[in-house]
């Protein structure tokens, strides 16, 4: 659903390496958005296929009124937030899809061609399930649109957030690139929450559309990190870990109860997310969560991961994520040979100028594409099933244990996992907790 190839800047002349990284890339991206479905579907998992509705896109502000200030860290301050919505519309004949412009880690402007219509009349009729996606440290809120246009299609209204302080138009990678570090610690939760307590409002956009009772959150990285602590999985910070990541020392040991919290600050985990879905979550290598702290978590979770995780970690990250949560319908995705950049949509040709900026989307084992159809597949199928509590939904969560298609003893290989074609299931593995 995603046009990763049409993007408006032409390339500067680049290194014959970086030329050949960057053919091998374009080659294997789509030039037309529907391209991926209509001439390679053999290649495409069922679920990652569009849904029955058209897909509307607004840009919307919201303001969290006297949060922790991020410049001292004791005074409050409104915090204000941009807000990327996708939705099922019903666009005008004749209606053109619009664009994402955003920049790269060195503030090199792009632009990513969308499968969405900016502003289009939103489907009425029905409500739908909030989705909140959340990017990582830096990032922005159109980050993962490939997967926030798919849920849409499929009868979701989908939030991106822009976390401030957080996101690659705000921080110079070229001058102390972990500014905005603390500020992503305290907010990250916190951000989340607010857009669930935010689009509940009835003078809220799109609330007429919005079935607010049944909510998930989707976190990348840093975003995942917030996402365990609003379904329940708090914090265990020390004063010296604070300090290690940045805070002065009066400000961490003022700031312990603040950290140390759990529900996004919250007394208890708000009933209405009724699933998480985490991409590479960070800190559980630096024991963020206590072991009893994540025994709290009775939210059904999705954790996805690639098993050479070098940000998160997989054996001492997200993989003891998973074996620790307390949710005992807990799963767990591994992309064989994958690292860190398993959620954003492909690089932009802009970025591959230079390590910094590529080093953001790249992976050196896997298309960019096909790690983005699996996840709309497997995201889709674990929504439907636990928020919109679909059965025949859960029939695509694998049911057998670890790799998808394997070769027996006898060389034949496995069938593959339902919705997948034969052959083109091979380099993941799956894990759940409800099966013995």
């Amino acid at each position: 659903m995603f046009n990763s190839n049409l993007y408006r800047k032409r390339l500067k002349p680049l290194s014959s390496l970086v030329v050949c990284a960057l053919l091998f890339s374009t080659n294997s991206q789509a030039s037309d958005p529907q391209q991926l479905y209509t001439h390679q579907p053999s290649v495409t998992p069922e679920l990652a296929l569009p849904g029955e509705y058209k897909v509307g896109v607004r840009t919307l502000q919201a303001t969290n009124p006297q949060q922790l200030s991020a410049v001292d860290y004791q005074s409050k301050q409104d915090r204000s937030l941009t807000l990327e919505v996708w939705y099922p519309a019903t666009p005008e004949q004749g209606a053109k899809k619009t664009s994402y412009e955003n920049v790269s880690r060195l503030h090199v402007p792009f632009s990513l061609a969308a499968n969405a219509y900016r502003d289009a009349p939103e489907s009425t009729g029905t409500t739908f399930p909030l989705v909140v996606l959340s990017h990582g440290y830096t990032g922005y809120r159109t980050i993962m649109f490939y997967l926030g246009e798919h849920l849409a299609s499929h009868g979701y209204v989908v939030v991106g957030i822009d976390h401030t302080d957080s996101t690659t138009a705000e921080i110079d990678f070229k001058n102390g690139p972990f500014a905005g570090f603390p500020s992503t610690l305290i907010n990250r939760a916190r951000d989340q929450q607010f857009v669930l307590d935010y689009f509940s409002q009835s003078s809220s956009p799109l609330a007429g559309i919005i079935d607010n009772s049944h909510a998930a959150v989707i976190g990348y990285s840093m975003g995942g990190y917030g996402a365990i602590n609003t379904i329940g999985g708090c914090y265990s910070f020390s004063q010296a870990g604070l300090q290690q990541q940045g805070f002065p020392e009066a400000a961490a040991k003022a700031l312990l109860p603040v950290f140390n919290s759990c529900n996004a600050g919250r007394e208890r985990v708000d009933p209405r997310w009724k699933a998480m879905v985490a991409f590479s979550p960070w800190g559980q290598e630096l024991n963020v969560h206590s072991d009893k702290a994540l025994l709290n978590i009775k939210v059904p979770s999705l954790y996805v991961v690639g098993d050479h995780d070098d940000v998160s970690g997989y054996e001492n990250g997200v993989k003891k994520l998973y074996e620790q949560s307390g949710s005992k319908e807990s799963y767990l995705l591994v992309y064989q040979n994958a690292r860190h950049n398993i959620a954003p949509h492909p690089a932009p040709q802009e970025t591959y100028a230079t390590d910094i900026d590529i080093g953001h989307y790249f992976e050196p084992s896997w298309s960019s594409e096909t790690l983005n159809r699996i996840n709309q597949h497997m995201t889709l199928a674990f929504l439907d099933c636990k928020v919109k509590t679909d059965e025949k939904a859960c029939d695509y969560l694998p049911k057998r244990q670890l790799s998808n298609q394997v070769k027996d003893e006898s060389g034949k290989m496995s069938a593959p996992w339902p919705g997948f074609k034969d052959r083109w299931g091979t380099g993941v593995m799956f894990m759940r907790k409800d099966l013995p």
